[in-house]
């Protein structure tokens, strides 16, 4: 499919987005009983925030390059 507006395609062109390093093991566990304790709690939002830094990296590196709208 041709670009509608072929000279932005082109300036596009050959654009890589900066690396990011991957996401690191996730160190939450499930939880051993019903409810899960502070510290399986206090784990699992330590791994989300991660996640979310990293989502954010690739994103921004993405609009650096030119891959997604400002």
């Amino acid at each position: 499919m041709a670009y509608l507006n072929a000279s932005a395609g082109a300036a596009r062109e050959g654009r890589q987005t900066a690396a990011v390093a991957d996401a690191a093991a996730a160190t939450s566990v499930v939880a051993a009983g019903a409810n899960p304790t502070k510290a399986e709690y206090d784990a699992l939002h330590a791994d989300y925030l991660a996640l979310r830094t990293k989502v954010n990296a690739l994103l921004a590196a993405m609009r650096t390059s030119g891959q997604l709208a400002s």
